[in-house]
């Protein structure tokens, strides 16, 4: 990481040094790198390692870089391999020698550390926020189409009724244990490891209190050799990326099915959907498809660094240089998905008639039935056989069970009564008021449980 020219007779080949340059992507770091180098100033101008006055103009300078930078006119060099080269290279330009004293009591090990933290924090922070849109976003579908009855699914078989809105929830859920899982990385990723050098520490009385206070980090890591070779912050980042989109895959993937004509549950807005090259009627779910399929990428950036950590010995090796692009992936796709996904959510359009036919038709309050043979006194295992055969002779006869005669349910189980016919979609789903369950009282009380939660923690 630290190349000593002098050290060598001859200079890099150029397919190596083009080979190993990583500022074609981790320039992205410049805000983080910039902020931490005046940190590091501020806190050398403090401690009388350096100058007040030079550190002033260390910091001074670095301001003018990062406006160089944010104005387009800064000249990214490849030969000075990375972002904190070519910043450095820049700021001696600029303020002469002085500018090779920031580096005092640095590495560039314990800086990219630095950097990559800062970084994730804040795309954590984004994240976090991006979710909380898309629970939203599911709320006020759930909130709007409250009555609306869907079949519930198993085996992506017609199992049960349920409200649109319990099945909504579900999902919310799914982003309220993500949420907790980045708050949770969040708190490994938030130590502070500037101060650690290469590897070893280093030799001057820097203040590392002063450097965590000046960045918003709440902790100070605890050894030199594992704050440089350490990168299970963004393995675990990358895992909780991985869960998250698994969850949005499963989103997608009923999206899709609801809105193709077999289903006909739902209609993706326009602005989310795309035609067809050859065929002119088509509405395809594009939108859906590739948060589907962007899913897959993520997984592998979350294997890529997990593969690159495995066989490293302590502390800093350069085969660390991989953990950034995957990285920036993953956080520019997950960013992205939540965006167009919130979008797609709020603009869908839900056919309740549809989904209440559906409901209709399969032979949904089976279980129903048995837990009425139950309250009647058989045995439910008992209970479930009769009703099965019963559907059996349904389908046989082409007919619903709510076509089947008094006589015809009697030849099942002389328990059923008139009463049987008091069985419908609704009467199921009051039965459920319990707490978690699709009953219409309960899923009024979770909305309005999960909108206050969505409230209280963001």
């Amino acid at each position: 990481m630290e190349p000593l020219r002098d050290r060598f007779s001859k200079g890099t080949e150029d397919s190596a040094r083009v080979y190993s340059a990583s500022i074609p992507f981790d320039r992205r770091l410049y805000r983080e790198d910039i902020r931490g180098s005046i940190a590091h100033a501020r806190m050398l101008g403090k401690q009388g390692i350096i100058s007040e006055k030079d550190a002033e103009l260390i910091i001074m300078g670095l301001v003018s870089i990062r406006e160089e930078i944010e104005a387009g006119e800064f000249i990214f060099k490849d030969e000075l391999e990375d972002i904190h080269m070519n910043i450095e290279a820049r700021l001696t330009e600029k303020i002469g020698s002085v500018g090779g004293k920031l580096h005092t009591a640095r590495s560039r090990n314990d800086q990219v550390a630095l950097d990559m933290r800062l970084f994730l924090k804040e795309a954590i922070n984004n994240l976090v926020a991006g979710i909380s849109g898309l629970q939203e976003a599911l709320l006020q579908q759930a909130t709007v189409n409250k009555d609306i009855v869907i079949p519930g699914y198993t085996h992506l078989q017609r199992a049960q009724p349920v409200l649109l809105a319990h099945h909504l929830l579900a999902y919310f859920e799914m982003l309220q244990r993500d949420k907790g899982r980045f708050r949770d990385c969040m708190r490994r990723t938030d130590v502070m490891p500037l101060g650690s050098g290469a590897v070893a520490g280093v030799s001057y009385r820097i203040d590392r209190k002063f450097l965590a206070d000046e960045l918003g980090f709440s902790r100070i890591s605890e050894n030199s050799m594992d704050a440089v070779g350490d990168r299970d912050f963004i393995i675990e980042f990358q895992s909780c990326a991985s869960i998250i989109m698994m969850h949005i895959s499963r989103l997608a993937e009923e999206l899709v099915l609801w809105s193709s004509a077999e289903f006909s549950f739902i209609e993706i807005d326009d602005a989310y959907a795309t035609s067809s090259s050859i065929m002119p009627q088509k509405k395809n779910p594009d939108m859906a498809e590739l948060g589907r399929g962007k899913t897959g990428r993520v997984y592998g950036n979350l294997m890529g660094i997990l593969t690159v950590m495995k066989g490293l010995p302590m502390a800093y090796n350069r085969d660390l240089q991989e953990d950034k692009e995957g990285l920036f992936d993953t956080v520019d796709t997950l960013e992205m998905t939540l965006k167009v996904f919130t979008g797609m959510i709020n603009t869908i359009k839900i056919n309740g008639e549809k989904t209440r036919a559906a409901v209709a038709e399969d032979y949904m309050l089976a279980t129903d039935l048995a837990d009425y043979l139950v309250k009647k006194g058989l045995p439910f295992r008992q209970a479930h056989s009769a009703v099965a055969a019963l559907v059996r002779y349904a389908l046989e006869q082409s007919r619903q069970l709510n076509q089947l005669t008094i006589e015809q349910y009697k030849t099942f189980s002389n328990l059923f009564g008139e009463d049987v016919f008091d069985i419908t979609v609704d009467q199921s789903l009051v039965n459920r008021n319990i707490e978690g369950g699709t009953g219409p009282e309960q899923v009024s009380l979770a909305l309005e449980k999960a909108k206050k939660r969505l409230k209280e923690s963001g």
